[in-house]
């Protein structure tokens, strides 16, 4: 199969969708990998690099798109990546289609088959795929919270950890999956005063056990959400719906309660959202007040952590390539039903559901 790697266009996205040592073993098993020049410089990961491990360096993404059977990407392709796509390429990488209509569109009108990271899902549940990009964000949403705290960033100058005589900040965690317990980890770290909300009470009482009654866990309604924000100088929303949009479960009524200069941190912007507040934002312009609350809502957060993450994700995300380009799309989709989770768009047809009612929703 000929692979293509292009340069991911996002704001300030510096991931790339596979690495050298990745590109060495594909090529070993028979395949042609092609990477854009500088793909992975934001990586720390040399032309040189790829060269050695066998792939091509082309000069232009029109180049990639039109050369290669399979993209494998990090993000979401852009309008004019879509626009260099060919009818029944198969597109590897995050997707979050359920809040992107107009995406989602365009991948169907050109019959594009879209498998999406987020939605490759194991018998258990989990979504190994998922989960890399999920420990990093969520560990950054603290880290990077407390950073907007500081007065001179906006925030309210509270510090999280506290001095001695004065007391520590308040964090409320809204989602105790993935997202959310590397929130906690991060949080209870600093000396927060940390409050975790989840719809499962077998979870919450896992981290009661874990953590010893130094943070507080709480069965979540609106109610009691409401009460803990108001309290919160630092809120985190890690809400997710495999593949659908996330609930809009803090309101801008909750909001206008917390002290003005508070900083809310939206992990679920990719699905959505789960404040009422909540718009995407990038890198270059990552803040922005709403009911007195700074608000933090980039859609790629771990792309700040860009060497870190590519390493995470491509751990990952090179076995089901392998599969992908060893055994061809319908055989590895058959062989592997963890996969075929995966395929969210194919041949004009959405295949996934909660893509599906998303997209009928908007129509």
């Amino acid at each position: 199969m000929i692979i293509g790697v292009p340069k991911e266009i996002k704001d300030n996205e510096f991931r790339v969708g596979l690495t050298p040592a990745g590109a060495a073993v594909l090529i070993q098993e028979g395949h042609e990998v092609y990477v854009q020049k500088n793909a992975g410089f934001g990586s720390g990961l040399s032309d040189e690099l790829y060269i050695q491990a066998g792939a091509k360096i082309l000069d232009h993404a029109a180049q990639i798109f039109e050369t290669a059977e399979m993209i494998i990407k990090v993000k979401e392709p852009q309008s004019v990546e879509v626009s260099m796509m060919k009818e029944g390429q198969i597109l590897f990488t995050y997707l979050h289609l359920a809040p992107a209509p107009e995406l989602t569109k365009q991948l169907l009108d050109k019959k594009i088959s879209g498998i999406a990271y987020e939605t490759i899902q194991l018998d258990d549940g989990s979504l190994p795929l998922l989960r890399p990009m999920s420990e990093v964000a969520g560990r950054l949403a603290v880290q990077i919270g407390s950073y907007y705290l500081q007065k001179d960033r906006g925030g309210s100058g509270v510090l999280l950890g506290g001095v001695p005589g004065v007391k520590p900040g308040r964090v409320t965690i809204v989602g105790a999956g993935i997202v959310g317990i590397n929130s906690l980890k991060m949080a209870v770290g600093l000396g927060a005063q940390v409050s975790i909300f989840d719809i499962n009470p077998v979870r919450l009482a896992y981290l009661d056990d874990l953590y010893g009654g130094r943070v507080t866990t709480i069965v979540a309604n609106a109610e009691a959400i409401a009460e803990e924000v108001a309290l919160s100088d630092l809120l985190i929303g890690a809400v997710l719906i495999m593949g659908a949009k996330a609930p809009r479960l803090v309101t801008r009524a909750m909001l206008s309660r917390m002290r003005p200069n508070s900083v809310a941190v939206d992990v679920s912007v990719d699905q959505g959202g789960c404040f009422e507040s909540t718009k995407p934002t990038t890198h270059s312009h990552p803040t922005y007040f709403d009911s007195g609350v700074l608000h933090y809502c980039v859609s790629n957060i771990p792309g700040a952590v860009s060497r870190t993450s590519t390493f995470a994700l491509t751990n990952v995300t090179l076995p089901y390539a392998r599969k992908l380009a060893n055994f061809g799309l319908r055989k590895a989709l058959k062989e592997d039903p963890a996969l075929a989770k995966g395929l969210n768009v194919h041949a004009g047809e959405i295949t996934q559901k909660a893509v599906a009612e998303a997209f009928e929703a908007y129509r």
